[in-house]
């Protein structure tokens, strides 16, 4: 698309082009000023397309960097065609609500509105609904239209570096800032539900194309849910001021970092898809740091103090000075040689910053900015034997690389106030501290130190284990990066603090995956029963079948039908004899003997088929498997949460909440078709729910690993054999 001019009045921008232009990267030189009234393509050789479709459409046949952007077929082209031309109702203010809830009842079984890709239909649609302004934005606080509001939040997601650039277009300047007023999620708006009226939340200061943030992990365990969630926000403030997000681990302990933990998590960063314009480490300003400290010392603001650790702890409680409080210089630099040094004398040494011993804040009474330890550091080995506090290095270094906003979690809020302070003692520049509520689930370790006791102690198999809360872990588990994003987006920056359940997060979830998931059976293997069908075929025979009978994509499978056929035993044991009965993709039949042993329990079943039989009259519906050499071993394996209380407060001791029953293995044969399922496939086992395989088919003896997904319904505990 080369030497394509796009000239439109400046007053009516062509959303649904610009957006389509930008997202499949398209070289198009946009002229906004032109006298033109319709929007328009003027080609090199003078060639010319007009209108807001036309345009549109000419650019999904040619992005060939989005496959389907136009369609995969004739049919799919011609679905895009009738959403294209639909779009223009939402400009009709009559006929508004009504489309919005046409979409939103077309979109209960889809994530696109075409095909399982984007397409131009959707970006017809979700520009409409994106240029609509405050009508849109006022019916997306309700929770009116759920299934069109989820569709619009997730492209504005996936897509929000492409579609960022329709803020131009958009923005609102009041008073000579400018913020952008691209599509925001419900993490923009008021507090809570009954902040209606107020102001939408906004970082205080910012200015579009200047915001600067950060996300700064210390590299002690893998990235959890908790740590997502501000990972997140940063991602979604950047996006939407068109500022930049930069990466600091937050290497200041060696006690607990290692380079295993570095590793991980610039791959869980990855997974949740966010992209940083640099990695740096707190450890990189270590030499400015120290300068820092001695700064401070030699101008009054900083002492070193050798009180024993209790004895400190109770002055700060209690507002008493430090007898070191009032040092000489000389003596506060020779007691900081000797801690550089790492000799007896400096290890029973701290630096303290010099702020209010009687502040009502305690956070403000003379914290510890340097302690010594002379463990080997991660990343520097021995070179230093000191190591700056939180406290210390993080207002520091946000000032150095020119944070504008530092995203913080409320349960740091009473030492902000310490962080100002800090700032201006050492005369850098002002950053501003943003509050979110910390992310809290029942029955949730977030504790780093916690889980780490749970993987020294093998409780679990390591940090990705699917019953922790880490983005491995619950990745492995099941759980889309998608659901993941939309939860924590719905959370928002609230300061509200929430004891959440993970029921809400596993509902979303269900509604990703279950209209794309292949659907297959499987039969526990013990008390299973063998159905003799009389009338059943003499020679097997196999049909093909959808995988899903709503989603083309999944494909299909390759069913075998014979005269022997596998139940569950609850499923024998619940038959009458001469009840109808109806098998799955198949038909019904009707059960003539049932056989049980001496303690009642059925051991064999014997019918005929009665394929005209209606469906509709059955109160069994089976899941049944072929008696056939071809099954597949299975393990089906449940979890449950790894602690017994629903929220562990901090002085808790983890080992006297340990659930003593986490995991729960179950043996299953399974059709032949799941020999190719691969590693991280979702699939749904007819009647049983989803499932994400752990383990794909190696060999007839070793049996495919298959873990369960929570569909969000209420949570059953796991009981002991």
């Amino acid at each position: 698309m080369e030497g394509i001019k796009l000239s439109f009045p400046p007053d009516s921008p062509p959303l649904s082009v610009i957006a389509a232009l930008s997202l499949s990267s398209s070289p198009v030189t946009i002229d906004s000023s032109a006298a033109t009234t319709v929007p328009t393509f003027v080609f090199s050789d003078g060639r010319k397309l007009s209108g807001t479709s036309v345009l549109l459409r000419y650019v999904g046949r040619s992005a060939k960097s989005l496959p389907g952007f136009y369609g995969h077929d004739a049919f799919e082209s011609s679905q895009i065609d009738e959403w294209v031309d639909y779009a223009s109702v939402f400009s009709s203010g009559s006929e508004f609500e009504n489309a919005c809830t046409r979409v939103d009842n077309y979109l209960q079984s889809g994530t696109f509105l075409v095909g399982h890709s984007l397409s131009i239909a959707d970006v017809a649609v979700w520009s409409a609904l994106a240029g609509s302004g405050p009508r849109w934005e006022s019916l997306r606080k309700s929770k009116k239209y759920q299934n069109l509001v989820r569709w619009f939040n997730s492209i504005s997601l996936e897509y929000a570096e492409p579609l960022n650039k329709l803020a131009s277009y958009t923005a609102k300047k009041p008073s000579g800032k400018t913020v952008s007023a691209a599509p925001r999620t419900k993490d923009q708006q008021a507090d809570n539900a009954n902040d209606k009226g107020k102001p939408e939340v906004d970082l205080p200061g910012a200015e579009l194309g200047k915001v600067k943030l950060r996300f700064a992990p210390e590299p002690s365990g893998y990235l959890h849910i908790g740590h997502a969630k501000a990972a997140l926000l940063n991602k979604y403030f950047a996006e939407r001021y068109q500022g930049e997000v930069i990466i600091r681990f937050d290497d200041t302990n060696p006690a607990k970092e290692s380079n295993e933990f570095v590793e991980n998590l610039v791959k869980d960063i990855g997974t949740l898809g966010i992209k940083y314009d640099r990695v740096t480490y707190t450890s990189d300003y270590f030499p400015d740091l120290m300068a820092m400290a001695e700064k401070l010392m030699r101008e009054g603001k900083a002492y070193v103090d050798d009180t024993p650790r209790e004895q400190m702890q109770k002055e700060r409680m209690d507002g008493i000075d430090s007898k070191c409080r009032n040092h000489t210089i000389e003596e506060n630099l020779n007691l900081w040689r000797e801690m550089i040094s790492g000799s007896v004398r400096g290890l029973q040494c701290c630096v303290r910053g010099k702020l209010d011993m009687q502040d009502p804040n305690k956070a403000m009474r003379d914290p510890v900015y340097y302690r010594c330890n002379p463990m080997s550091h991660h990343r520097i080995g021995d070179k230093y034997k000191i190591y700056p506090t939180y406290d210390f290095a993080c207002p520091f270094v946000d000032s150095i690389e020119g944070i504008t906003h530092a995203l913080r979690s409320s349960e740091y809020h009473d030492r902000n106030a310490q962080y100002y302070k800090v700032l201006e003692d050492m005369g850098l520049r002002r950053v501003e501290i943003y509050e979110f509520s910390r992310l809290n689930l029942v029955y949730t370790l977030l504790s780093k130190r916690k889980l780490l006791w749970f993987v020294q102690q093998g409780l679990v198999g390591g940090w990705d284990d699917p019953r922790f809360p880490t983005v491995q872990g619950i990745v492995r588990r099941g759980l889309k990066i998608e659901a993941l994003i939309q939860f924590i987006l719905e959370q928002g920056a609230s300061k509200n603090l929430n004891l959440m359940e993970w029921d809400k997060l596993w509902t979303i979830n269900k509604k990703i995956v279950d209209p794309v998931c292949p659907r297959h059976t499987a039969v526990i293997e013990e008390r299973r029963v063998l159905l003799t069908l009389t009338d059943g075929p003499d020679e097997p025979f196999v049909r093909m079948i959808p995988k899903h009978k709503k989603f083309e994509g999944a494909g299909e499978k390759a069913t075998t039908f014979t005269k022997g056929i596998w139940i569950e035993g609850a499923d024998a044991s619940a038959i009458s004899v001469n009840e109808e009965v109806t098998l799955m993709d198949w038909g019904n039949a009707i059960v003539k003997e049932v056989t049980k042993d001496e303690e009642g329990r059925v051991t064999a079943l014997s019918g005929v088929l009665n394929l005209q039989g209606s469906v509709k009259t059955t109160k069994l519906k089976l899941t049944w498997l072929p008696e056939t050499n071809e099954l597949v071993k299975l393990t089906l394996t449940d979890f449950d949460y790894l602690i017994t209380k629903k929220k562990l407060e901090e002085d808790d001791e983890v080992a006297a909440f340990v659930n003593p029953y986490t995991k729960k293995e179950t043996s299953a044969l399974g059709d032949s078709n799941m020999r190719n399922l691969q590693r991280g496939d979702v699939i749904q086992l007819e009647r049983k729910g989803y499932y994400r395989c752990d383990v794909p088919f190696v060999k007839s003896s070793k049996p495919i690993v298959l873990f369960s997904i929570p569909d969000g319904r209420q949570h059953q505990p796991l009981a002991a054999n």
